[in-house]
């Protein structure tokens, strides 16, 4: 009997030079209803709609406006070419899309991605802890 992995996150695909297409959320916008969304009995592609839907209409986590939104995108169009080329980017109030082109280890470009940004969130608006 194989025991089957279970991740606290989703596992990276690391594919140096090419392109990825990457959404994350900040940690304010998944409340209960998404837990409960997440673990019903939909098929998978039904659930996902409801999600997203649900999450674009959201206020939940709505850190990424004005000031903020300024700093996070200049971080990232400015960021060494090295790590990611961004293709397309679209911050929106609680969460980020992303079209890179994957420069170097996806564990390390994630970091980037989401360290930095939770950095000027917190810096920006005198918070601390996970964003």
């Amino acid at each position: 009997m194989t025991k089957e992995k279970k991740y606290n996150h989703l596992p990276h695909t690391n594919l140096i030079g090419h392109y990825q297409f990457i959404t994350f959320r900040t940690k304010e916008s998944l409340d209960s209803y998404l837990k409960k969304l997440y673990n019903s009995n939909d098929i998978e592609k039904i659930k996902q709609y409801k999600m997203d839907r649900y999450l674009d209409q959201s206020q939940n986590g709505a850190l990424l406006y004005g000031e903020v939104l300024e700093k996070i995108r200049d971080y990232y169009l400015n960021y060494d070419k090295n790590v990611f080329e961004i293709k397309a980017l679209s911050i929106m109030p609680n969460h980020i899309h992303f079209l890179l082109k994957q420069n170097d280890n996806m564990t390390n470009v994630m970091r980037v991605l989401k360290g930095g940004a939770g950095h000027i969130v917190n810096k920006t608006l005198g918070r601390s802890g996970a964003v």
